[in-house]
């Protein structure tokens, strides 16, 4: 009798273990491109897999995303050596993406697995775009 609790004990734990694996499976999925020339520009998935990271010692000019109808997804004007893309931004299924090194463009592919948790996709902010309220100036007149 006491093995039978035992072996049920184990069971539930066993289950209760694999769907907590699942729910926590891959959110994406990135193939490397390989080719030698592509070397420079080091493109990976932060440890969560939800943010597509490139570094290179060029400067990456643009990342776009070229869909099955050889239309544009989506296209960035990087024009810098580091950049995170939030992949949330980017619709379940496979996404060719292109990192334009002038003259090189570097191609590697990023799989989306599971659909966006969100309803409404982040927005990317840099640097560049942050808008700054103007500095109001007045004048004292001596009289």
């Amino acid at each position: 009798m006491k093995n039978l609790i035992r072996i049920c004990l184990i069971v539930i734990l066993v289950l209760l273990l694999s769907f907590t694996l699942q729910a926590q499976g891959l959110y994406a999925e990135l193939e490397k491109n390989r080719n030698i020339q592509a070397k420079n520009l080091i493109h990976k998935l932060n440890k969560s897999k939800d943010t597509l990271i490139l570094q290179s010692d060029k400067k990456i000019n643009y990342l776009y995303s070229i869909n099955k109808n050889l239309g544009r997804d989506f296209d960035v004007y990087v024009d810098t050596t580091y950049y995170e893309l939030p992949l949330n931004k980017l619709p379940k299924g496979k996404h060719v993406l292109v990192a334009v090194q002038s003259p090189k463009r570097i191609v590697f592919v990023v799989k989306i697995l599971k659909d966006n948790p969100d309803s409404e996709p982040v927005k990317v902010v840099s640097e560049e775009s942050i808008i700054r309220e103007p500095v109001q100036v007045t004048s004292t007149e001596k009289g």
